[in-house]
């Protein structure tokens, strides 16, 4: 049909799609508190932007349910359940898809109401920018700052704020400049790179696709051209390669693969590759499409990967870059949404789904909640719904994770009632602050080392069972004062134990001695010699009562080296006396 029409048309019309498909795509979410004016914003853009089909409007303006009281309610092009269109709220999340010259878009239109925040949060998941709506006859409300804590937790580089309804104030600029500031401010505590403020109304299109007349001291771009025009180029690294294996692929003896979608960094044949959980180290030999192979596969790209060894891969299972291998741990810290109107229960198991891996969890600890009006962390003990906290799990197996700030995919996962199958929590995971991070090598260190702070016994207890306070001493050289020194604290009533590091890495020395400290043990820390990193990390863990023994410029007699540590650990059981004066107290 289209050489009917000459040649000329056929050509231009096949570079036309050329074009189309090579247009970028935004993916942005709507968000804010109720009658915000989110859904009637997206019908805005869909009518000015010309992706609303003509029986649609014909429709729209016959609707006896015209809440807006003009020829048009633009929310009805968005809110299509009939639910939605009765209660004049949004429910469920809406996808909506339209184009322009310069860019290609995805619309999630997401509740306002606080019982559907879940519903938010999912629809935000994938969002490259985030339109947060603010009432200028209310202000910054309740959900608002929810949404855009979510929003901010979610890692949405860009955030843009809408200043709605600002024709029900006469279009004043103080109002926006007011708003403005309250909104920046929240914006800069939450740490968004990225955040501009627009004044509009979307029911009159002010400043949302056509600038407006009726602000005249508003010289910004439209809510369109901010659109079109903000930079949303991903920041990659290459070396960080992240593929969670989705299916093996076999249709034949000659060929297996790995399909599963790049979560991180760039994969290329010939690139060597660190299978998790087995370790094993292999290279890619392809990467293999329905249209054929690949030289190399970015974030996002679905593929199928061929590897040069034959190794045991399933579902759940990672590939990632020997270099810079993911965290591997069963326990680890992750800012909670909670969704289900059960409060989190601590202790109590659920599924975990994390890049293709289920696992069983349960939650150790909450650390604080989130006062979503003024940020403050607060001590908690349980997580109702839509609240949100940070809380610390622990997995029946290894995960392979990053924080979420640096890998949206292996930095989440979301939490499932068993029971009632139904997802009940979405979480994001945190940098780890609080332990050294753990890599793939020190996986069987950290599987080892025991569990402490956790059970009835107290540490102040365990040092009246004891007798003292726990310590660590730092011995360079010497073995034969090692030996002397451990057989002289035993016999004076010391829990004495000697732990050579010339064989520890860095990585797995401070999983060793946590669990060692919080038993109450003194420790003798023997190498030859010892690296700052580690020096440093041992009195990052024992303060005062980490003592560097090279400092005290030990006798080189043996026994008089003896008397000397001796005297100095006489502080051991003076500490004891201070904790209990300051129980006492």
């Amino acid at each position: 049909m289209l050489s009917a029409l000459g040649t000329g048309f056929e050509d231009g019309f096949l570079s036309f799609l050329d074009r189309d498909i090579g247009k970028e795509l935004l993916r942005f979410t709507t968000a804010g508190s109720v009658d915000d004016g989110k859904s009637t914003l997206i019908g805005r853009l869909l009518h000015d932007s010309k992706a609303v089909y003509e029986d649609q409007l014909a429709s729209v303006k016959k609707s006896k349910i015209n809440r807006s009281g003009g020829p048009i309610d633009f929310s009805l092009l968005t809110d299509g359940l009939r639910a939605e269109r009765e209660q004049g709220i949004t429910i469920d999340v809406a996808y909506r898809y339209f184009s322009t010259s310069r860019r290609k878009f995805i619309i999630a239109d997401t509740p306002g109401h606080e019982e559907y925040t879940r519903n938010m949060a999912t629809g935000a998941s994938t969002a490259d920018l985030a339109v947060i709506l603010v009432d200028a006859t209310k202000g910054l409300l309740p959900q608002t700052r929810r949404h855009t804590h979510i929003a901010s937790l979610l890692g949405i580089p860009n955030l843009l704020v809408a200043i709605n309804k600002l024709d029900l104030v006469d279009c004043r600029e103080d109002v926006f400049l007011r708003l403005q500031e309250d909104f920046l401010a929240l914006a800069e505590r939450l740490e968004f790179p990225s955040a501009r403020c627009i004044p509009i109304s979307a029911l009159g299109g002010d400043n949302v696709a056509v600038r407006s007349d009726r602000m005249p001291w508003y010289s910004g771009p439209t809510l369109l051209e901010h659109l079109e025009t903000v930079d949303i180029r991903p920041s990659v690294n290459g070396d960080e390669v992240r593929f969670p294996i989705q299916y093996v692929i076999r249709p034949d003896a000659s060929f297996r693969g790995f399909a599963g979608q790049v979560a991180g960094g760039i994969l290329r044949p010939g690139d060597p590759v660190l299978a998790l959980p087995s370790r094993q180290k292999t290279r890619v030999q392809s990467i293999v499409t329905y249209d054929g192979e690949l030289g190399e596969a970015g974030p996002s790209m679905s593929v199928t990967v061929k590897l040069e060894d034959e190794i045991d891969l399933s579902r759940g299972d990672m590939l990632v870059s020997p270099n810079a291998p993911p965290r591997v741990s069963r326990r680890l810290e992750a800012m909670v949404v909670w969704f289900d109107s059960s409060p989190l229960e601590l202790n109590r198991v659920y599924l975990v789904k994390h890049a293709g891996r289920q696992v069983k969890a349960k939650a150790t600890q909450i650390r604080y909640r989130v006062d979503v009006n003024t940020l403050a962390h607060a001590p908690a003990h349980q997580l109702e719904m839509n609240g949100i906290a940070a809380v610390e799990f622990e997995t029946n197996e290894s995960l392979f994770f990053d924080s979420y700030r640096r890998n949206r995919t292996t930095g989440s996962f979301i939490l499932i009632d068993p029971t009632a199958n139904a997802t009940v929590g979405a979480a994001m995971i945190c940098e780890d602050q609080h332990q050294p991070q753990r890599t793939v090598e020190s996986e069987d260190a950290e599987t080892a080392s025991v569990a402490s702070g956790q059970g009835a016994v107290t540490l102040l207890e365990r040092r009246h069972r004891h007798g003292h306070g726990p310590g660590i001493l730092l011995m360079e050289g010497r073995e034969a004062l090692v030996k002397q020194l451990e057989r002289s604290l035993f016999d004076r009533g010391f829990e004495v134990l000697v732990l050579e590091g010339d064989t520890l890495s860095s990585e797995v020395l401070p999983l060793l001695l946590k669990p060692l400290w919080s038993a109450g043990l003194l420790v003798i820390y023997s190498c030859q010699a010892i690296a700052p990193a580690d020096r440093d990390a041992i009195k990052a863990l024992a303060a005062d009562y980490a003592f560097d023994l090279a400092a005290l410029h030990l006798s080189a007699d043996d026994r008089e080296a003896v008397r000397q540590v001796l005297a100095l650990t006489k502080s051991l059981y003076a500490e004891i006396r201070s904790e209990d004066q300051r129980t006492v107290n």
